[in-house]
C-alpha cells in the first residue's frame, strides 16, 4: 500500500486520548455495553465484545471497569440503552469528517455535534456526503523495535488473513477486512506482538494536507468533539503538518 501513513494521525489522536483517560474509559465502557447488547456478555462467542475488550486493555483500562460495563449491559447494574448514530460533515478547508456517537438522547447529541461543527469552521452534511471517501477496514499498528524483524511480522499477519502490510518510518501498518480483523489481531497477540493500536476504522482514500493555521483550527474542532460524552470515534482525512502535536 502506498500513500500517507495512518499512524501519524493515530498518534496525534492517541495523545489526546491519553490526556483524557478518565473520559476515554467512560466511552470504552459504553462501547462494551453496546457490544454486549448486540451479541451477549461472553467474549468467546461475541467477536465485537472481544475486540472492544482488547482495545480497552491496550488503553490500560482496569479489568474492574471492563467487568462492570459488561454487568451493566447484562442488566445486573441498571442498564442504559445507547443508540449508535453516524454523522458526516466537513471541517475547515473541506476536510471530510465522520463522527460515531453512542447516545441515549438523539436530539441532544445531534444539536451538540452540529453546534461544534458550526462554531469551528465546519458544517454537518447529509448521510453519505463524505463516507464514500472512506473504506471500513481493520487497522493494526505495531511500533517498530529490535525484538522482531519485518519479514517475520509480515508473514504472521498475512498468514492470519491480513490484506496488506506496510512498513512506515516508525511502525508497521496492517490492514484487514472487518470480518478478518479479530483473527489477525489475535494471531499477532498470541505470538507476543504488542499492538500500539488495533480497531476497525474508516480509512480515507485521499487526504487533505493542512497548513499550520488550518491544522490549529481543525484541532480545536476535534478537541471539542472528543470532549463530548456522546462522541465515540472520529475519522477524518486531514494530514497534519509533519511533527504537529509533538
Amino acid at each position: 500500500m502506498s500513500g500517507h501513513s495512518k499512524w501519524a494521525n493515530i498518534k496525534h489522536k492517541k495523545g489526546k486520548q491519553d490526556a483524557l483517560r478518565g473520559k476515554l474509559f467512560t466511552k470504552l465502557g459504553k462501547e462494551i455495553q453496546v457490544a454486549v447488547k448486540e451479541g451477549g456478555p461472553n467474549p468467546e462467542s461475541n467477536n465485537r465484545l472481544r475486540d472492544v475488550i482488547a482495545k480497552a486493555k491496550s488503553n490500560n483500562m482496569p479489568m474492574d471497569n471492563i467487568e462492570r460495563a459488561i454487568k451493566r449491559a447484562s442488566g445486573e447494574l441498571g442498564a442504559v440503552n445507547y443508540e449508535e448514530i453516524i454523522y458526516e460533515g466537513y471541517g475547515p478547508n473541506g476536510i471530510a469528517v465522520i463522527v460515531q456517537a453512542l447516545t441515549d438522547n438523539r436530539n441532544r447529541t445531534a444539536g451538540d455535534v452540529r453546534h461544534i461543527f458550526e462554531k469551528h469552521g465546519g458544517n454537518l452534511g447529509s448521510t453519505g456526503c463524505v463516507s464514500y471517501l472512506f473504506e471500513k477496514k481493520g487497522l493494526i499498528i505495531v511500533e517498530k523495535d529490535d525484538s522482531i524483524d519485518e519479514d517475520t511480522i509480515m508473514m504472521m499477519a498475512l498468514d492470519a488473513g491480513a490484506e496488506d502490510f506496510t512498513a512506515e518510518e516508525d511502525s508497521y501498518e496492517i490492514t484487514t477486512s472487518p470480518e478478518d480483523f479479530s483473527q489477525v489481531r489475535e494471531a499477532l497477540e498470541s505470538n507476543g506482538i504488542t499492538l500500539a493500536q488495533a480497531e476497525v476504522s474508516m480509512i480515507p482514500s485521499t487526504y487533505v494536507a493542512l497548513d499550520d493555521e488550518t491544522a490549529e483550527k481543525f484541532e480545536k474542532l476535534l478537541d471539542k468533539l472528543e470532549d463530548n460524552d456522546d462522541v465515540q470515534n472520529i475519522w477524518h482525512n486531514a494530514e497534519f503538518p509533519e511533527g504537529w502535536g509533538e
